[in-house]
């Protein structure tokens, strides 16, 4: 991998290399109850549903400087994630992406556009743990819909929304900065 990365050169990009790593997950209205703190002896409340109203939200994020970029769509598919490669790619339009992610259908998809100046890397199947940004949904989750209860859809976008920006890049840089992927890539 170090090699294909290496001859990046030739692609004729005049900016920098940067390593993402990338997923998606599910936001919405199910809500999940989670341990919590309340006063000895006394039991916690927490209004709990089943409303399956959610969407996608696609992630990546920089194990080297903790910048992210998240976009939220109705459904993973391959032409959410062609509308998600191709603005990544226009927000930094002279730099080369290496992309790690699974080999999600969409992923791999025979008919899948992918800009010049992306490359997608994939996690061999069925290792979950192994991708970073799976870390930084559980801090998402964790921050802003553990024991929370959402009477519409736009409100648990919104809280969405609020908590990821309100991850900061040295929080990213702490979840997903593992020696294994910065040495390997790095």
């Amino acid at each position: 991998m170090r090699e294909r990365v290496k001859n990046v050169e030739n692609l004729g990009t005049s900016g920098k290399v940067r390593l993402w790593v990338y997923d998606e997950a599910g936001f919405g209205r199910i809500s999940k109850p989670k341990q919590c703190w309340c006063p000895r002896g006394v039991r916690p409340v927490v209004k709990c549903q089943h409303v399956r109203q959610y969407r996608q939200c696609y992630g990546a994020c920089e194990p080297l400087t903790g910048k992210d970029f998240f976009l939220i769509f109705e459904k993973c598919d391959g032409d959410s994630f062609e509308i998600y490669l191709e603005m990544l790619s226009d927000l930094y339009p002279d730099d080369y992406h290496v992309m790690l992610c699974d080999g999600a259908g969409w992923h791999v998809s025979q008919d899948l556009s992918i800009p010049e100046n992306v490359e997608l890397f994939f996690i061999p199947s069925g290792t979950p743990e192994m991708n970073p940004m799976e870390q930084v949904w559980r801090e998402i989750r964790t921050q802003g819909f553990h024991n929370q209860f959402f009477s519409t859809l736009d409100l648990a976008l919104d809280r969405l929304c609020d908590t990821i920006q309100n991850l900061t890049p040295v929080t990213i840089k702490s979840i997903i900065g593992r020696d294994w992927l910065l040495n390997c890539f790095c």
